[in-house]
């Protein structure tokens, strides 16, 4: 037990022996620091030619050591309490900010940087450090392309692993100049004199090694935050966040990226109260969406959207648009734009949900209502074209649910509430779906491009407001109209009145009675069958070219859209949609039924489609498409059941259809040689034979999208049904059969 007890003491006085030697190194490098400053006359040699950055390695390694020995966990040694005591940090700030001698900043950077990352002793609480890292902070970042960036971002990041690690740091590093320290805190030295600098010297009887009982305990014991001298106030002053930003702006992609990564860092911090204080006292949300709206600014005035829409793959890891693409006026500062949007919607993504919710809320007011809604509502055609077209493309490139959800407060506004036909545009979704049915050919198709892509959003309020909320109730169906007990008892499809020559010939009034949906049996074959057959069907065969040539036919519309389906079923699978519609209860009397300004503006838009340019009904038969694809039972019925019973006055897509065969069928009498030209059309379309002007190029190039668009129907139909789900079982029929 002695023998243990002597080689415990032998050990304890070994570890403080040699203490003793690391205080007078590390007091003697710091000596020969300062005296450079009252020795040099040479203000021109750079710092790296001098012996500083070897002295500050030494007495880097010196704290590392002395650590590594120390037997009491948690105690600062005493080469540690000399640097706190003695405001070490304070001293070097004030060298870092003279720049003397030069790049004597880019050394104080990475000093900080290596012992805050290395010295394992919690540091950022004492006064003495987190003082002069605020003061530090305020150097970086104050002059675009600094020397001194590389070494900037060193620094923050190391800010940031500890706050990560330690959130309650975020209180100590964030404040800004306007500060009042709860005690008085010492000049910041201005000149470096031996009384300045606090040395100890050996000559000098009267100075001393730090007491570690007396008045040194001050610096050493964690100091709280100082006081603010108003809530709030030093939000807007240089701190660590302002710091970050100007790195991001860096025109160095490493540092820009690096800068980046450390504000993703920091916001997102695990604590609720950290990131209630990164809201409310710092400049977090407020600068990064500021930032935005001034790339959003720097766009040039125009830009064709066929470039917007082109330009894919933007992500802020690579911010720059891919060399391989076609420039074109604006690019580059378009794919900036986009790149800081990513990672705004990127940092809403992964922050905490205190600060994913602000910094939605600041970019959805700052750019979408005060920038983006001006330009939408505008007089100038350009100014919408410009700014529909990148809204499109942010809304492609959106997945975090707090931004989707301010974006689609935003296009639907935050109370909805049912439309009536004759309503005027109240809200800006209103207006979106009046330029939809633009003058404009290109506003038109840009514009539905726009709610094609927000109908691919997982957020359920954007298809109830747009269509299900008109088609609840089902009050499109005719009351008092009882279901068939038998399919046989329902109307052939070559009996159907809407096939006859006579109903094709006459003025197309909506027909009195139509017919009855069939029943389904078990496996749902019957009613499949009967669905993709009235829309193969549909367009008669003096109309159809697809089968005159390959790569058309029916069979690749039914793999698309087997995909297509499976990806918005698994989008909408969280909403808990029913399987089928309720039922209908043939006393309720019948009510006015409107389909709502969004589908009243597809319909008309679709009546229209022998009369329009082939890229608008391109467009318009995409975004129908869209809507056809969602699993509701009630969208199936309005949209893809051509048997359903509807009452008077209301129409569906397919009795849309059908009348615009009516019409086609009477233009067709008009069209000399209208086969071999319908098929010389297609084959243009193809790419297969030189563009040329014909005759009647609008009609004929109607008839193709229309064919087409019904291929794609009968195809939704077929892997939709029943509204449940796809029956693989059943293979794709021929075209124009099943």
């Amino acid at each position: 037990m002695l023998s243990r007890l002597g080689a415990l003491l032998q050990e304890a006085v070994g570890a403080r022996e040699p203490s003793i030697d690391l205080l007078e190194a590390f007091v003697e490098h710091w000596k020969c620091i300062t005296h450079y400053y009252i020795e040099s006359t040479d203000e021109n040699t750079p710092a790296k030619k001098t012996d500083i950055p070897w002295r500050l390695k030494q007495m880097l390694d010196i704290l590392v050591y002395e650590e590594r020995q120390q037997t009491g966990a948690g105690e600062a040694g005493p080469c540690l309490e000399y640097l706190l005591q003695h405001k070490i940090l304070e001293t070097l700030c004030t060298l870092g900010k003279a720049e003397y001698p030069p790049g004597m900043r880019q050394q104080v950077f990475q000093f900080f940087s290596k012992l805050l990352a290395q010295v394992q002793h919690p540091l950022l609480h004492y006064l003495n450090v987190h003082r002069p890292v605020q003061k530090l902070l305020r150097l970086g970042g104050t002059v675009p392309g600094s020397q001194t960036e590389k070494e900037e971002v060193q620094f923050t990041t190391v800010l940031c692993s500890k706050i990560q690690q330690d959130p309650a740091l975020l209180t100590y590093i964030l404040e800004g100049k306007k500060m009042v320290s709860r005690k008085k805190s010492s000049r910041e030295p201005s000149t470096l004199p031996r009384e300045a600098a606090n040395i100890p010297d050996k000559d000098d009887p009267h100075s001393k090694a730090p007491d570690r009982s007396s008045g040194g305990a001050q610096a050493l014991s964690p100091q709280p935050p100082a006081e603010m001298e108003e809530p709030g106030g030093g939000a807007a002053d240089s701190n660590l966040i302002t710091s970050l930003m100007g790195l991001c702006k860096s025109k160095k992609g490493r540092v820009a990226l690096k800068a980046q990564e450390n504000l993703l860092l920091l916001v997102s911090v695990a604590s609720q109260a950290a990131a209630t204080y990164l809201v409310q006292s710092s400049p977090c949300c407020p600068a990064v969406a500021e930032h935005l709206c001034q790339l959003y600014q720097a766009l040039p005035t125009f830009l064709d959207p066929a470039d917007i829409a082109a330009l894919e793959g933007i992500s802020w890891r690579l911010p720059s648009a891919p060399s391989d693409e076609a420039a074109f006026p604006g690019k580059e500062a378009l794919a900036a734009f986009l790149g800081w949007f990513d990672y705004c919607d990127h940092l809403i993504m992964e922050a905490h949900m205190v600060v994913a919710d602000a910094l939605a809320k600041a970019v959805a007011e700052k750019l979408f209502v005060e920038i983006l809604q001006p330009h939408l509502l505008h007089v100038s055609e350009q100014s919408v074209l410009t700014s529909t077209a990148l809204l499109t493309a942010m809304l492609r490139q959106l997945r975090s649910p707090a931004l989707l959800r301010e974006a689609v407060a935003f296009l639907l506004g935050t109370e909805p509430q049912p439309a009536a036909p004759d309503d005027g545009p109240r809200t800006l979704c209103a207006h979106l779906i009046g330029h939809c049915d633009h003058l404009s050919d290109e506003i038109s198709i840009t514009t539905l491009r726009l709610f094609e892509e927000l109908l691919q959003k997982p957020h359920e309020r954007i298809i109830r407001s747009l269509v299900l909320g008109h088609l609840e109730g089902r009050h499109y169906v005719a009351r008092g109209s009882p279901e068939p007990e038998s399919y046989e008892d329902t109307v052939d499809l070559e009996e159907d009145p809407y096939f006859t020559d006579g109903f094709l010939d006459s003025s197309f009034q909506p027909s009195a009675k139509h017919p009855p949906a069939p029943l389904t049996n078990l496996d749902g074959k019957t009613a499949v069958t009967e669905i993709v057959n009235s829309f193969l069907c549909l367009v008669p065969e003096e109309a159809k070219t697809s089968a005159f040539l390959e790569e058309t036919g029916y069979d690749t519309y039914v793999h698309d859209a087997y995909g297509l389906f499976q990806e918005c079923s698994s989008r909408v699978a969280p909403w808990g949609w029913p399987l089928g519609p309720t039922p209908l209860d043939p006393h309720e009397p019948e009510r006015p039924f409107f389909e709502g300004h969004f589908l009243r503006m597809l319909f008309d838009r679709m009546s229209r489609i022998l009369e329009q340019p082939y890229s608008l009904n391109l467009q318009v038969t995409s975004v129908l498409s869209r809507l056809a694809l969602f699993p509701h039972p009630l969208i199936h019925e309005y949209l893809l059941d051509p048997y359903i019973n509807l009452a008077p006055g209301c129409r569906s897509l397919f009795s849309v259809l059908v009348r615009v065969i009516g019409d086609l069928m009477q233009r067709i009498q008009r069209v000399p040689q209208f086969p071999g030209k319908l098929l010389l059309v297609r084959k243009q379309l193809m790419g297969q034979v030189p563009g040329e002007q014909l005759d009647h190029q609008t009609l004929l190039q109607g008839v193709v999208v229309l064919e087409e668009f019904c291929k794609e129907l009968a195809a939704i139909a077929f892997v939709k049904f029943p509204p449940h789900g796809p029956h693989l079982h059943l293979s794709p029929p021929r075209e124009g059969h099943v």
